[in-house]
């Protein structure tokens, strides 16, 4: 049923405060990103879990669960803007199935190991496919969608950690490391957008190396984003099968909303219907949104849950880097020669 005005105005009001110190803790963490080099993101996750407190206190309650929630769908949804289809025309359809290729295999990889470091399919699933696709960004937005339990918000706030930390080292490794196997600059630049995690850290190691390593590295990046819709889709079909065998309550929808809306944007960017001063917009908004969904996902979990997450994990994620970087290697010798 419509709110009324009345109601609307009562509705903001109680999710204004949450919201707010959601956003404070995004500007303190790009604040902190701008002046010394930290991450963003996981500087707004830190912040969050050091005043967890808040996420107790009733009128900050409500808006910081609409700010992990629905500002975080609105921020993936605008990740669309920045893709289209001539950047896979532009790379050539070799390296794009190569860049398809190693996502899916990264993910079925991440699937079929996780029991040996003693977890489950959840987060399996959050971890590989936070490596395989475009770290953080892609853990929120395949949190949002996975069947909620008790160790959700855990999972997903050890994901972003651990994938922020590990893209960080290849932002700097990864560069040398193509350089001494000998990679040119193009290849290089598929190399390191295809292995390293966050857009931002591929951006830093692509440019570190040279302006066409840097463009290149990119648009691969990109691409692995754009991949992000696929996967939801056949996740949530894999999930409405389970729950309709198991009989575990209502199924997730086909397709979210923001999902929905990310490819919406994808193919409309690829008629450029977007001019660029659009698209620089919804870019920044997407990042802002994101970090301060990402804080507010901080905001909800205490650090003992995340160090409970334990070694394992740790583990996990570390062999489904190191796999995606060394099946990436490996294809582009085959490629190449």
């Amino acid at each position: 049923m419509a709110l009324n005005l009345e109601d609307r105005i009562a509705y903001i009001r109680a999710l204004f405060p949450g919201f707010l110190i959601s956003g404070l803790i995004a500007l303190a963490a790009q604040f902190i990103s701008d002046h010394y080099g930290a991450p963003a993101m996981l500087m707004a996750l830190l912040f969050g879990i050091a005043l967890n407190f808040l996420s107790e206190v009733d009128n900050c309650r409500e808006g910081i669960g609409f700010s992990a929630r629905s500002v975080l769908r609105f921020g993936v949804a605008l990740l669309g803007m920045r893709i289209s289809f001539e950047m896979a025309a532009a790379l050539g359809w070799s390296i794009v199935l190569l860049v398809i290729g190693g996502v899916v295999a990264t993910i079925l990889f991440g699937l079929a190991i996780a029991r040996l470091f003693g977890h489950g399919p959840r987060f399996a699933f959050l971890s590989a496919g936070s490596v395989a696709i475009c770290g953080a960004s892609a853990a929120m937005a395949i949190s949002a969608i996975l069947p909620p339990d008790e160790r959700t918000e855990e999972r997903l706030v050890f994901t972003v950690v651990g994938v922020t930390l590990l893209s960080t080292i290849a932002m700097i490794a990864y560069p040398i490391l193509a350089t001494t196997i000998g990679f040119d600059a193009q290849v290089a630049g598929v190399f390191l957008g295809a292995t390293i995690h966050d857009v931002a850290q591929v951006v830093g190691a692509g440019f570190s190396v040279s302006q066409e390593t840097g463009e290149v590295a990119t648009v691969v990046k990109l691409i692995r984003v754009a991949m992000l819709a696929p996967v939801i889709l056949v996740a949530i079909l894999i999930i409405r099968r389970i729950g309709a065998d198991n009989g575990d309550g209502p199924r997730p929808a086909i397709l979210p909303g923001f999902v929905i809306s990310f490819v919406i944007l994808v193919a409309l960017n690829s008629f450029g219907v977007f001019p660029a001063a659009v698209t620089a917009i919804a870019t920044e908004a997407s990042r802002w949104a994101l970090l301060t969904a990402i804080a507010a996902v901080g905001l909800k979990t205490s650090l003992k849950e995340v160090v409970d997450v334990g070694l394992p994990a740790i583990a996990l994620l570390v062999v489904e880097t190191a796999f995606i970087a060394l099946l990436t290697i490996g294809a582009l010798f085959w490629l190449v020669g």
